[in-house]
């Protein structure tokens, strides 16, 4: 009857729109898999972190964008394997940050402080590095970080 052809239409279009949710949740909230810690040792004391590795082209693309917010203590290493130049941005990105430029040897290169959120502008240094570190904005003035200070990761060659 067209009654009962009606409401099995209906029972598929709801069944569908009830299955939206968790595709669009299983794209835009696919995790960082790798949680590491990392150390900054700075003049006189060192600094310990807890940071999203972002490795892939994926992870990178993406990096901080759209979080609200980024808890102190926290940030996100972007390691691009061999040294290269390298230009970062805020698109996107809703909170200031803090960027640190690192050398393959694990020695800060440069430090671009308080980022403006959303903006396109490149940021970077002169030179090649192997790795970003984000942090959160004005970290980098809190713990007195200054170029030559050393980042201790799995991923620099620091000697040890």
């Amino acid at each position: 009857s067209r009654a009962m052809h009606r409401y099995a239409l209906t029972l598929i279009i709801c069944a569908f729109l009830s299955l939206l949710p968790f595709a669009a949740q299983a794209d835009t909230a696919a995790p960082l898999t790798k949680i590491e810690p990392l150390t900054i040792a700075t003049d006189g004391d060192a600094t310990m972190f807890t940071v999203e590795i972002a490795d892939t082209d994926e992870t990178r693309e993406r990096g901080l964008m759209f979080r609200q917010r980024l808890p102190e203590g926290h940030g996100m290493l972007f390691d691009f394997g061999e040294p290269r130049r390298v230009a970062m941005w805020m698109k996107n990105t809703l909170i200031p940050l803090d960027m640190v430029f690192i050398r393959a040897d694990g020695t800060v290169a440069g430090i671009a402080r308080n980022t403006t959120p959303g903006s396109l502008d490149p940021l970077g240094v002169g030179e090649p590095i192997k790795a970003v570190l984000e942090i959160p904005g004005g970290t980098s003035d809190k713990i007195g970080l200054a170029p030559g200070d050393t980042v201790y990761h799995r991923i620099f060659n620091t000697g040890e």
